[in-house]
């Protein structure tokens, strides 16, 4: 559906409409970066639209998949395993424990340490989350065969990998 005349286009007409324009001379050297951040930015836009159905955030998700899977963890565990920084763990933690999916306690054997534990609540919500990530992963595969599922997977294993070398610390 396209706006009318006096209405700004929403973020997914706005992204749609950018898919297909040329890269400027200037981002042509990087083509592979404009790609990166692109595909990135569309992944988390529907990401977002999906997860809004059930009251969610992107990232959010990942924080309940853990929990659901790994059970209650360490906070700082939960920041190490999803690549993420402690004060923006610290704030997911707060939105997720207002709405009722999360409760915090202190750890028995470190009174430093807080865990992260799912509440009864967030169980109605994990069959949700688990259809929106399928959903999301059929609209990334849309289009592409097996083997090329195969192989995209494959280069992505190999750019993680040369980002992830080249952001560790030198000693």
């Amino acid at each position: 559906m396209s706006p009318s005349k006096n209405q700004a286009p929403t973020p997914t007409e706005d992204a749609a409409a950018t898919a297909d324009v040329p890269l400027p001379p200037s981002v042509q050297a990087g083509s592979l970066n404009h790609a990166i951040v692109r595909v990135a930015r569309l992944h988390r836009l529907l990401a977002g639209q999906l997860l809004r159905r059930v009251g969610l955030h992107p990232g959010q998700e990942l924080v309940m998949m853990q929990l659901w899977d790994r059970g209650p963890q360490r906070q700082t565990d939960l920041v190490r395993m999803l690549g993420s920084d402690a004060a923006t763990m610290t704030r997911t933690i707060q939105r997720l424990e207002h709405a009722g999916f999360v409760r915090r306690r202190a750890c028995d054997t470190d009174k430093r340490a807080t865990i992260i534990e799912p509440t009864p609540a967030s169980q109605a919500l994990r069959r949700e989350v688990e259809d929106i990530w399928a959903e999301l992963e059929n609209s990334v595969t849309a289009g592409l065969t097996p083997e090329q599922q195969s192989a995209a997977l494959e280069v992505l294993d190999q750019i993680e990998g040369s980002l992830a070398r080249a952001t560790r610390p030198t000693a």
